[in-house]
C-alpha cells in the first residue's frame, strides 16, 4: 500500500487543510475506478494493496466531505451576517456560525492523527511467537499465561486466533507456543507487545513463600503474503516426524509433523497442531514466511530508529517492555511509565487500555514529526 506521505508533504503553494484533502479525494476516485478494472482485480498482489489503501482513503474522504460542508456553512453564515438585512436570519446564522466553529478545530485535529503516515503493515495478520525465557518451570507456567491472555484479548475483539506449534513445559505453560491471529488490523493493535515480559511473584513452584522474577519473550510477526516473500522451495529441507505432546510422548505415529528449514538463513519453522502432513507443511511455510519478512522488515525498522527516537518501537526484541507485580496487583509498561493496579483483568485478556496509551504515544510522536506540514 502506498504511503500516505504523498499528501502529508504537499509542494509549494498547497498549503491549507483542504488542499491536502483534495489531493486526499483524488486518489480515493483514481482508487475507486482502479479496483473495478478487470486486469487489476487479475493482479493479486496489485489488488490487495488497493483494496488497503482504499479503505484506509475512504474515511479521510467522508471526513474531507465533512469539512467541505462545514466551511461552506461558516462562509454562508458570514454572508447572512454581512448582509444583515433579515434580523431572525442573522440569529440564526450567528447559532450555525458558532457551532461550526466550536466543530472546526475538533475536525481538523481528527483529520491531522488520520493524515499521519500509515505503517502498511498494521493491516496484517500475524503470527505471535511466545516463549519461556529466565526462571525455569515458572517461566513456562508465564509464558503459557501471557498466551491465554492474548487469545482471550483476541477473542474479545472478534479475531480468530489458532495454534501453530507448541512444547509445553514440565510443569504446566509453555516453553514455546506459536499462533496465528487473523481479523483487521491485527499488527497495527499488536506490535507493540513485542518484547521481554517479566513476572514477580511467588512461583507454583516454591515451597519457602519467595518472590522470584521470570520472564517470556513476545515476537508479533506480520503475516506475509505469497506476493510478500518468495521462497525457492530448493532453499528449503523439509524433515517430517510424529507429532508429539508433553514430555515427549508420542500423540500420532504417522509422520504428520513438518519442519521446515531455510538453508540459506538457517531459519527453522514447524507445525504439528493439524492432523494432515499437507496442511501442517502449509503453515510451517506461512510461518517461515513471516519469519523471513520479519527479518527484512526489522532491517528497515533498525533504519528508521537511527533517524528518530521512539518511545514505542516495535523492532528491539531484547528490550525489557512491561513487568507483572502479583504482590502488588500491578502492571507497568516501562517505556511509557504507564501503571495499572488490574493486574487479575489484565491477565484475563483486558490489555485495551495499554494497547491504547501505546498507540496515542506512537500517534503523537508521528504528528510531532509532521507538525510542521500542518
Amino acid at each position: 500500500m502506498q504511503s500516505f506521505l504523498y499528501f502529508c508533504h504537499p509542494n509549494k503553494g498547497t498549503n491549507t487543510m483542504l488542499d491536502r484533502l483534495q489531493i486526499v479525494k483524488q486518489r480515493f476516485d483514481e482508487i475507486s475506478d482502479l479496483i473495478i478494472q478487470p486486469d487489476v482485480i487479475s493482479d493479486q498482489k496489485r489488488y490487495v494493496q488497493l483494496n488497503q489503501e482504499y479503505k484506509g482513503l475512504k474515511a479521510l474522504a467522508e471526513k474531507r466531505d465533512e469539512y467541505v460542508l462545514l466551511m461552506a456553512n461558516i462562509d454562508e453564515a458570514n454572508e447572512i451576517i454581512s448582509d444583515g438585512s433579515d434580523a431572525e436570519m442573522v440569529e440564526m446564522a450567528k447559532m450555525q456560525l458558532d457551532e461550526a466553529k466550536q466543530r472546526l478545530p475538533e475536525l481538523e485535529d481528527e483529520i491531522k492523527f488520520m493524515l499521519i503516515p500509515k505503517d502498511p503493515e498494521d493491516a496484517k495478520n500475524v503470527m505471535v511467537e511466545v516463549r519461556a525465557g529466565t526462571g525455569g518451570d515458572e517461566a513456562s507456567i508465564f509464558a503459557g499465561d501471557l498466551f491465554r491472555m492474548y487469545t482471550k484479548y483476541c477473542e474479545g475483539r472478534g479475531w480468530r486466533t489458532s495454534v501453530v506449534d507448541m512444547n509445553e513445559g514440565t510443569s504446566g505453560g509453555f516453553k514455546e507456543v506459536i499462533f496465528e491471529v487473523t481479523g483487521e488490523d491485527v499488527y497495527g493493535t499488536l506490535k507493540f507487545e513485542a518484547g521481554v515480559h517479566r513476572v514477580q511473584r511467588v512461583p507454583q513452584t516454591e515451597t519457602q513463600g519467595r518472590v522470584h522474577t521470570s520472564a517470556a519473550t513476545v515476537m508479533v510477526l506480520p503475516e506475509a503474503e505469497e506476493f510478500d516473500v518468495q521462497i525457492d522451495m530448493n532453499d528449503v529441507r523439509v524433515d517430517f516426524f510424529c507429532s508429539s505432546g508433553p514430555g515427549g510422548q508420542s500423540v500420532n505415529t504417522t509422520k504428520s509433523a513438518v519442519r521446515l528449514t531455510h538453508i540459506p538463513t538457517g531459519l527453522v519453522a514447524q507445525c504439528q497442531d493439524q492432523k494432515s502432513q499437507h496442511k501442517n507443511k502449509d503453515k510451517a511455510l506461512t510461518v517461515l514466511r513471516s519469519r523471513l519478512y520479519e527479518m527484512e522488515l526489522a532491517k528497515k525498522q533498525e533504519e528508521d530508529a537511527s533517524k528518530r527516537t521512539s518511545q514505542v518501537s516495535s523492532g528491539d526484541r531484547s528490550a525489557k517492555i512491561r513487568t507483572y507485580n502479583y504482590a502488588q496487583g500491578r502492571v507497568t509498561d516501562h517505556r511509557i511509565g504507564l501503571t495499572l493496579y488490574d493486574l487479575g483483568n489484565i491477565m484475563n485478556g483486558d490489555i485495551q487500555k495499554i494497547v491504547d496509551e501505546l498507540q496515542l504515544v506512537n500517534n503523537t510522536e508521528k504528528l510531532k514529526e509532521a507538525s510542521e506540514v500542518f
